[in-house]
């Protein structure tokens, strides 16, 4: 945990030729960005609005803000990121500072990058890497793109609520042993924690069995960019071992959408790692990467690592929220389920997932109502289950959510759908990997055709197909597509908040697949 400067002595980092004081108070990319903003330059430069809200540009001033116009200046500017102690330089040394890293990218394509750039880097080390099967549909991605081959280790599943959760220190042992003996020893492991729904794994037990299979650890920590941050929420995977943590900030750490930070942990494979980073990032970074994402990055990492109290708030607003969906039957919290699941050894308090079953309703049809009656809206939902996200720093009136809740529920809609049925009781069974036919690169670039649904069981898919929510792949290129997948897949889809990222058709009718 990061304690205040003011009750710890300063610390000094070597960065360039000086010494810069790692004052988490500072945001010195912010900072040098506002100094520049705020002069009266003339810019012959892009971007072509040119700062101002001259000419045309009047539209996209009224649309987003004089000062968001004057803080959008493009890359390498003296005095801003061009030298090699500037003030950008030192905001990364921060924030690496902040969360435990040995290094720190900041990422203007969101986490999605980030899985992309880890997987071109895995690359460096060997084609094989273990892989948690219900990883984020990017580094499917990432995958194909460094011609990875991929074996997978099953997530413990809630098969009540349908949801996914992380993988056991036992079970990636078990995957990574068997992978020896079958003479593919793993170059690297990929897994997710925290999960979509708050369950935190034992990432320092996962990383210990890595690290003893020489693999290096890479932690999808896409929805944990908060932890570490108050003694409350989960320490940050960087410090229990991880040799590279993928961390979406905007998620619930304050940063604008779309910016992300990859941290380089200071473990036994940081000098293999860091120079294969730093390559895959010239492949997937933009050259014209946005001022305005990487200087809120510098900014939420100011607001979280001198905002203890704030966050400190944030989480008696969650156990407010519990507390009110405790006192009454209709609604229980899934996280108190979570102790009947080996890989889960913590909980991320700012998710609040809420289990709507027995109101009889669908927590699809709930969250509907609630935005387009009342201008509420949850991140996300299940047939069963409303997920609330209460980002690091933030205290929503949880009383009033609540009030509204129960109002849905209650309303003589919502009596006739608890009666009605429609409310699904169960799931199609999360599918089971088909068997794979060709590498996913091959699967990928092969020659393909599109075929109806019914003619795609059996044959070999070309896309990555991952039901949304959360994202997870069903179906990889090079796989045989299932009987069961293709149920999954169409109920999926047919649900009301549900889509298939990948699929041919949104009612996924159609699978794209090699030819014969």
């Amino acid at each position: 945990m990061l304690e205040s400067l003011t009750d710890t002595p300063v610390l000094q980092h070597r960065l360039g030729h000086r010494h810069f004081c790692l004052d988490q108070n500072q945001a010195p990319y912010s900072d040098a960005l506002n100094a520049l903003a705020s002069r009266d330059s003339t810019n012959l430069m892009v971007p072509g609005h040119g700062g101002t809200d001259a000419g045309i540009s009047g539209l996209l001033t009224d649309f987003i803000g004089e000062k968001a116009i004057r803080l959008d200046l493009p890359m390498l500017l003296a005095g801003v990121d061009l030298e090699e102690d500037s003030p950008f330089q030192d905001s990364l040394a921060l924030a690496a500072d902040a969360w435990g890293a040995r290094r720190t990218w900041f990422l203007t394509n969101g986490a999605s990058q980030a899985n992309r750039t880890v997987a071109l880097a895995a690359a460096g080390l060997g084609e094989n890497v273990v892989s948690q099967r219900s990883a984020h549909s990017s580094f499917s991605d990432g995958v194909v793109l460094a011609g990875l081959h991929p074996q997978y280790v099953l997530p413990s599943v809630d098969a009540v609520n349908g949801i996914a959760h992380g993988v056991s220190v036992s079970a990636l042992d078990a995957a990574l042993t068997q992978a020896e003996d079958e003479g593919r020893a793993a170059s690297a492991v990929y897994i997710v924690s925290p999960s979509y729904f708050g369950s935190v794994a034992d990432v320092r037990g996962l990383s210990e069995v890595a690290h003893t299979h020489e693999a290096p650890l890479i932690v999808d920590g896409a929805w944990g960019p908060h932890f570490g941050f108050h003694p409350r929420l989960p320490e940050s995977p960087a410090r229990l071992g991880a040799d590279l943590v993928i961390s979406s900030t905007h998620k619930l750490a304050g940063s604008l959408t779309q910016s992300a930070m990859l941290h380089l942990g200071e473990g036994p494979f940081a000098d293999v790692l860091e120079p294969l980073i730093a390559r895959a990032m010239t492949m997937t970074a933009s050259t014209s990467s946005s001022a305005l994402l990487m200087g809120s990055l510098d900014v939420a990492r100011r607001a979280l690592a001198t905002g203890e109290e704030m966050i400190g708030r944030s989480l008696d607003t969650a156990l407010r929220f519990r507390e009110l969906l405790a006192a009454d039957d209709r609604f229980a919290d899934v996280g108190e389920g979570f102790g009947a699941f080996a890989d889960i050894v913590d909980t991320d308090l700012l998710r609040v997932p809420i289990d709507l079953s027995a109101t009889g309703i669908s927590a699809h049809w709930v969250r509907d109502r609630l935005i387009t009656e009342h201008d509420l809206y949850f991140e996300l939902s299940t047939e069963t289950t409303l997920v609330a996200v209460i980002g690091a720093g933030k205290t929503p009136d949880v009383d009033a959510v609540f009030d509204t809740l129960v109002a849905v529920v209650e309303s003589p809609e919502g009596r006739t759908e608890a009666v009605s049925g429609r409310a699904q009781t169960g799931f199609p069974e999360l599918p089971a990997p088909g068997r794979r036919r060709v590498s996913p690169r091959e699967g990928y670039f092969a020659a393909t055709e599109i075929v109806p649904a019914a003619e795609a069981v059996g044959r070999i898919s070309a896309d990555s197909l991952a039901a949304y929510p959360p994202g997870v792949p069903n179906i990889m290129p090079g796989e045989e597509i299932t009987a069961e997948a293709v149920e999954f897949l169409t109920a999926i889809a047919a649900s009301p908040s549900g889509f298939v990222r990948g699929s041919v058709t949104s009612n996924v009718d159609s699978f794209r697949v090699l030819k014969s």
